[in-house]
């Protein structure tokens, strides 16, 4: 069985991200038998500009998407692709756009003790802002999620109140600008192929069996 890597390129705030992530669950549990996935997850702010308290949700959404009548809109397209794969959003209860530095350096600890873990605390990251309507940004947030995921709460609270690992993610977003990331979530396959966008299961179940032909035919040519 061949094995693929993929690093999703994210952002725990971006909704497309979220069903991106959905969907790429139902094409790894297609392809199983057939091709072994790891995920590394990494890191993409979508308002790098927010202050560390956040923002008024409702009003900033507005302001960038062109009034609230776009924003609903928006939402009631959102929640039914959710519903399609699972996902309860709950755009309401969102009161605060934070800033998700704090959010990223979680997800970069918790991916250096194991992908399970990493795996563990995406998954609540993402739960927590689009249906519980908390706010990720807000440390004590951060510290209920990461030890609920397996993670030790004292010493993620000291790295939380120190300035470690924020440079780290600033230049692992710069890299990944660098080379054509402008929007997420944005998914590369060992590093060498890409696909940007939420794509369907289909698309994503397809890429990973192409990419998986591909290495086998080349190892074979290579006996």
């Amino acid at each position: 069985m061949e094995r693929i890597t993929i690093d999703v390129v994210s952002d725990v705030v971006c909704p497309w991200c979220y069903l991106g992530k959905a969907r790429l669950e139902l094409a790894i549990a297609e392809v199983q038998d057939e091709v072994g996935v790891d995920i590394n997850w990494r890191p993409y702010r979508l308002n790098p500009d927010y202050p560390p308290e956040g923002v008024d949700q409702k009003r900033s959404l507005e302001e960038k998407l062109g009034g609230p009548e776009r924003v609903a809109k928006g939402h009631e397209m959102l929640t039914g692709l959710g519903r399609e794969v699972g996902i309860k959003f709950n755009f309401e209860a969102i009161k605060i756009g934070p800033n998700t530095l704090d959010a990223h350096r979680l997800i970069h600890w918790a991916t250096t003790e194991s992908r399970e873990i990493q795996e563990k605390v995406v998954t609540a990251l993402f739960k927590a802002n689009f249906e519980e309507g908390r706010n990720v940004g807000d440390h004590a947030v951060l510290l209920d999620i990461a030890e609920k995921s397996g993670l030790n709460r004292s010493v993620i609270e000291s790295l939380l109140s120190s300035d470690a690992d924020k440079d780290l993610i600033v230049a692992e977003i710069e890299a990944a600008q660098k080379i054509g990331v402008s929007g997420v979530p944005f998914f590369i396959f060992d590093q060498q192929y890409a696909v940007s966008g939420a794509q369907t299961p289909d698309v994503l179940v397809n890429a990973l069996r192409d990419i998986a032909k591909a290495k086998s035919e080349a190892r074979a040519g290579m006996n």
